[in-house]
């Protein structure tokens, strides 16, 4: 069994998978409270799914970009539960896992995550012949400067504000 860890958003998620079946999940707005609220979350989440500890056989991190402090509290969690059941860590990039969402749809994904002063961190993922590729490396960028380099319809996903969304929708329409 594998734990999953996500607190780089004001959203954090846990989630327990065994042989790519999701036995137990949990996602919740944390605001900045992640260093307060994770680990009672994973004892209820693992309560639930009747799961122990000594089950986790792996960790999966988000590695961000995202909120500092909700990236330290993960990844210092991550660390300190994989020291502690002798597991490996993986870090997964939180723009590919929230791209990956969509990766069936045949269009380019172009996840977002808010980073403040009306800009945004930003990637290009895309799943062709059946292979999943990074089109554009993580950047940051403003939702003005997306719109101008989307030239064929796209799905953008992620954290978007109303602002952004209104940004995307008036600017680029149906693409």
């Amino acid at each position: 069994m594998h734990l999953a860890i996500d607190t780089s958003t004001d959203v954090a998620g846990i989630a327990v998978a065994h042989e790519f079946n999701i036995l137990a999940e949990l996602a919740w707005s944390c605001g900045q409270n992640h260093s307060v609220e994770l680990m009672p979350r994973m004892k209820q989440l693992l309560e639930q799914g009747r799961i122990k500890f000594e089950d986790i056989e792996g960790i999966v991190i988000a590695t961000g970009p995202g909120s500092f402090n909700g990236l330290r509290v993960g990844v210092g969690t991550a660390k300190g539960l994989a020291f502690g059941l002798n597991v490996p860590v993986v870090g997964i990039s939180t723009l590919e896992m929230t791209a990956y969402a969509h990766s069936l749809s045949g269009l380019p994904v172009c996840p977002v995550i808010n980073a403040g002063r009306s800009e945004v961190a930003a990637a290009l993922f895309q799943q062709t012949n059946g292979k999943w590729q990074k089109l554009e490396t993580e950047h940051i960028t403003t939702i003005a400067e997306l719109c101008k380099k989307t030239d064929k319809q796209t799905i953008f996903c992620g954290e978007l504000t109303p602002a952004a969304i209104d940004e995307l929708t008036s600017t680029l329409g149906e693409r």
